[in-house]
């Protein structure tokens, strides 16, 4: 369908506009496209009438193209072919036809006067102005809400990446949790172990070493917990019955695993579970030391199982705990051997008229500070009776062989006779030639039978107490030699003091008056107290019970750490020799 007028004035500009309108109206345009096509189409028109001569105005329709749903109402305006004919189309526009039904194949406008078409043509120079505001306006809006798009792109970008952002966030703070449990767990293990290590080596007692094991592992790290050791017959019975895991174990030095199911423990072997127990997880835990097996620990979970890295601490503890108890092992060992020959160095004090003797030695029950300590009483070619006590630098095996060689050496040089002062200085030269590095203290009192006086002579050592018959208390102090040993040449001298019949001397060593809260003063000052207490012993073993009375209150604040040595002698109230008998062995 196709409609052309020939425009020559602004009447036939008029009547085709009109129809151009009325065509669109008939095919559907809508009012917005239909009244921008009107203007423009007057705009076009004004112009071809202002160059003047002859314009053709032709209508039409066409089909939709390929992509479009509707067909298109098209106009173009060319100069008129019969004057022009080979001039290009000046304008030409389309806009949308939806076809509503209207009659679009004829179109009769009736002709309209020159004030009319003039009329027409100037409203639509108002409605030109009025579309390029709408236009203007439409523009805005488009920008608008393009920025809008934007925005909401941007919105839902920004949630986007907060999303992320926080979903790290939780991610990070999930992972920062779980290394901070982690942590405060490896630290609990760790606080753990150093602790247990230490109360283990606190001790030197394999037995109670092995009775603080299960109290320190439970109940946190296991249900129950025992303690095998091998060859320890008193603390378990050889025949007990053992979990094959605990005796492979033993055997192989390896961890073992006994349940139902694989426990997959770092370090440890899988094994079926114990015919002893079979509805129970066990954990035997090698007990070795120097390669040497000394027993298992069989433990049951605190719980259906163990954390892996509880596995790992419980088999470093076990080693921990087996140097702890070799070295207790290995300490008695040695305290024992010590013990024996400090023991069997010991004198049987010999029976001496108008005098009684009575000694005790005890061993330090701590530690292995046994073997320094030592007394012995002798006499000598002209009658009279050495008695001496002394104390030898350090502990141990090597203190007691070195105490037995300096008691040797003494009653070799008291068969020369000499005072206690010579005795001493030929004592102090041996020393320091036969061991450089070690010393000694001694303190010697020579009595003589009938003779009211005490000789007496000290090297480095606390002062003899001499209790009177009218019981006041003397502390012999007068200036001792040097250590024996040291190396300075020195000649110890002798001191003498009133020895009436009825007097009690006491020697001892440092173990029974030193404290380490208070020092050796406070204990001497404690001796001559308890001496000053007791009564003129008999001599049927009455002064026996006086060196018990000596030492309980002495020894009442006493940890055990030193060895003790006291000697007690007391000069009867008669003076005059008579036959003695043979005293009764020293009470040990």
């Amino acid at each position: 369908m196709t409609h052309t007028w020939q425009i020559i004035t602004v009447v036939d500009a008029a009547r085709a506009r009109i129809a151009t309108a009325r065509l669109a109206a008939d095919l559907g345009v809508s009012v917005v496209d239909r009244t921008r096509l009107a203007t423009a189409l007057t705009e076009q028109l004004r112009q071809c009438l202002t160059k003047g001569g002859a314009w053709r105005l032709t209508l039409g329709t066409a089909p939709p193209s390929r992509g479009e749903e509707q067909p298109r109402l098209w106009v173009t305006v060319r100069p008129d072919p019969d004057e022009r004919p080979h001039e290009e189309p000046t304008w030409q526009a389309q806009v949308p036809a939806p076809e509503r039904g209207g009659r679009a194949d004829t179109v009769a406008v009736r002709a309209s006067p020159p004030a009319l078409a003039e009329a027409l043509f100037s409203a639509d120079d108002d409605t030109a102005r009025v579309l390029e505001a709408l236009a203007e306006q439409e523009a805005l809006v488009a920008f608008h809400r393009e920025e809008l798009h934007q925005t909401n792109q941007g919105v839902l970008a920004l949630h986007a990446e907060l999303d992320a952002a926080g979903q790290a966030q939780r991610e990070l703070f999930a992972a920062e949790r779980a290394a901070r449990t982690e942590a405060e767990e490896a630290r609990r293990r760790l606080t753990f172990l150093a602790d247990a290590s230490a109360a283990l080596t606190a001790s030197l007692n394999h037995g109670e070493i092995v009775r603080l094991l299960p109290e320190l592992l439970t109940p946190t790290y296991a249900r129950t917990a025992d303690v095998w050791l091998l060859g320890d017959d008193e603390a378990e019975p050889s025949h007990a019955p053992r979990p094959a895991a605990a005796v492979l174990a033993a055997r192989t030095g390896r961890p073992q695993y006994a349940a139902p199911q694989p426990g997959g423990l770092p370090g440890v072997e899988d094994r079926p579970p114990s015919a002893l127990h079979p509805t129970r997880p066990l954990l035997c835990l090698p007990l070795s030391a120097r390669q040497v097996p000394l027993g298992v620990i069989t433990l049951t979970p605190p719980g259906d199982r163990w954390d892996p890295d509880d596995a790992v601490m419980l088999i470093e503890l076990a080693r921990r705990a087996a140097i702890a108890i070799d070295n207790a092992q290995r300490f008695e060992h040695s305290r024992d051997i010590a013990e024996t020959l400090q023991r069997a160095l010991l004198t049987e004090l010999p029976a001496t008229p108008g005098l009684q003797l009575a000694a005790r030695y005890l061993p330090a029950t701590h530690g292995l500070n046994i073997g320094g300590d030592w007394y012995d009483a002798f006499r000598q070619p002209d009658g009279s009776l050495i008695a001496v006590i002394g104390d030898v630098t350090g502990h141990g095996l090597h203190a007691a062989v070195m105490m037995s060689q300096l008691r040797t050496a003494l009653r070799a040089y008291a068969v020369d006779g000499g005072s206690p002062g010579r005795l001493l200085t030929r004592l102090h030269l041996f020393l320091h030639h036969l061991q450089p590095d070690l010393y000694a203290t001694a303190v010697i009192a020579r009595f003589r039978p009938g003779e009211p006086v005490l000789t007496w002579a000290a090297a480095g050592h606390p002062p003899p107490v001499l209790r009177t018959p009218d019981g006041r208390v003397h502390t012999l102090d007068a200036k001792p030699g040097a250590m024996l040993g040291v190396p300075v040449r020195q000649e110890i001298e002798d001191h003498t003091a009133p020895l009436p019949p009825g007097s009690t001397l006491a020697l001892y060593t440092d173990g029974l008056v030193e404290r380490r809260a208070y020092g050796i003063d406070p204990g001497i000052e404690r001796l001559a107290e308890a001496m000053s207490t007791l009564a003129v012993p008999d001599r049927n073993g009455g002064l026996e019970g006086a060196a018990d009375r000596v030492l309980e209150p002495m020894l009442r604040d006493s940890e055990g750490e030193d060895d003790v040595c006291l000697l007690l002698c007391h000069v009867d109230g008669e003076t005059a020799e008579r036959p003695g008998t043979a005293g009764e062995p020293p009470v040990r």
